[in-house]
């Protein structure tokens, strides 16, 4: 069935989020200010700036629309930036929506020029391991009790997430032809 599904667009690669949407069947709706989130059945939080992210959330009102949307029981998805948008501990102060019990730390994995792909195995995803595409991407250090850990590298990097409606991953799906993620997190 076709959703409604919001994609913050005030920085980062939401684009690359909406083609994939629209190519699954689904109607997007760019998200950049609060009235945009009206009828949304779903809100995706792409990769990017974090710091860029909560600047212009607190600036154009944002920031308590979107939390009070995933407190409705909305799935809210954050890849990469937006992961550390949804944390409520990323080490160092910067806005963000305080939602997900985990602990992060940004550019885990260095710089742009460390970026990689590699096999990650999602559980819950049926099919092969899934690429994941990491860009300056961020680690989840520790999760709280009500967290379920949904992917680790073999390093035991936590790089996948769920704490109830709200999605975490450090990689980005969206870079992908993969839309198991994406239909994956619609099913929440």
């Amino acid at each position: 069935m076709a959703k409604t599904v919001g994609v913050l667009a005030l920085q980062g690669d939401f684009a690359e989020h909406a083609q994939m949407l629209q190519r699954m069947g689904h109607r997007v709706v760019e998200v950049r200010l609060p009235h945009h989130l009206e009828g949304l059945d779903a809100l995706i939080m792409p990769g990017g700036e974090s710091t860029t992210f909560g600047k212009l959330a607190v600036r154009w009102g944002l920031i308590e629309p979107i939390r009070q949307f995933a407190l409705s029981g909305k799935p809210v998805w954050g890849t990469c930036a937006g992961l550390i948008f949804l944390a409520k501990d990323v080490g160092r102060d910067q806005p963000t929506l305080g939602l997900m019990d985990i602990q992060v730390t940004r550019n885990a994995f260095g710089r742009q020029i460390d970026s990689f792909i590699t096999p990650v195995q999602v559980r819950g995803l049926a099919g092969p391991a899934f690429m994941g595409v990491f860009i300056r991407a961020p680690r989840i250090n520790t999760v709280g009790s009500g967290v379920e850990v949904l992917a680790e590298l073999d390093d035991g990097a936590i790089v996948a997430a769920r704490q109830g409606n709200l999605l975490a991953t450090s990689f980005h799906p969206e870079l992908t032809q993969d839309t198991r993620m994406h239909a994956f997190f619609l099913s929440l």
